[in-house]
């Protein structure tokens, strides 16, 4: 019964050290999310820049709106 055991413990240890998925954390998951969360803070500067420019280009046809009321 002994042998058996060790024999059992023994290909236990063989099988998780002989298949990587098993005997390895996978690192990708981790640096994905981080990949995935750069990305979408990349995206959200751009939104946030692009809607600024948008602000600021809305704002100085009010002012030409403004400027040329006034004038007239």
């Amino acid at each position: 019964m002994k042998k058996f055991m060790k024999l059992a413990f023994a290909a236990l240890i063989a099988l998780t050290l002989s298949v990587p998925a098993w005997s390895q954390s996978t690192t990708g998951a981790k640096n994905q999310a981080k990949t995935a969360a750069k990305k979408d803070s990349k995206e959200d500067k751009k939104e946030a820049a692009k809607a600024k420019k948008q602000a600021s280009k809305d704002k100085k046809k009010a002012d030409k709106g403004a400027k040329k009321s006034s004038t007239k």
